[in-house]
């Protein structure tokens, strides 16, 4: 076999692999996605809560967390030579959990105490309270920024093998 024909192989072997990369980037990308979908809802209310911490009644239902799941489009869509995802998050006050917000002295309908001291709140129930006067600001959770952060840490641990299963 001559030197040419040893080189004409390699190149048909590699251009055949070459096809394959498409699928392998997609499905990093995909696999990154989820993970940072799964991510983003470990760090949301109401899986923020320790072990006995106090929680009321219709105030906590895990909406928001469920939301991550079904408004992100973790399968990948190709738009030129990138692979895109998005991470979504619909709920109307999603970024207010995420950044934080400023907390002014208001009304609440159906806000009360109930019986075993934990903070509730039912829509049809009469009068209501007053909050907002002790805490002025409510940080953030910052759950989009861990769930990218986790969406780099598999992409490019994935990535780094890549090399290794096309030139072997």
């Amino acid at each position: 076999m001559a030197m040419g024909d040893a080189l004409q192989k390699r190149m048909e072997e590699l251009t055949r692999r070459q096809a394959a990369l498409s699928a392998r980037f997609s499905a990093i990308a995909e696999g990154a996605a989820l993970r940072a979908v799964e991510e983003a809802q470990n760090h949301t209310p109401p899986n923020t809560f320790e072990e006995g911490e106090l929680r009321g009644v219709h105030m906590i239902t895990g909406a928001m967390a469920q939301h991550w799941e079904t408004d992100s489009q973790t399968v990948p869509v190709r738009a030129g030579s990138s692979y895109m995802t998005a991470l979504a998050n619909n709920q109307e006050y999603a970024s207010y959990v995420n950044d934080g917000h400023r907390l002014d002295k208001h009304f609440v309908p159906g806000l009360y105490v109930d019986g075993d001291g934990l903070l509730s709140r039912d829509p049809g129930r009469p009068g209501g309270m007053m909050v907002g006067t002790k805490t002025s600001y409510v940080p953030g959770l910052y759950m989009k920024e861990k769930a990218v952060e986790k969406f780099r840490e598999v992409a490019e641990a994935e990535l780094r093998k890549l090399p290794g299963e096309v030139f072997r």
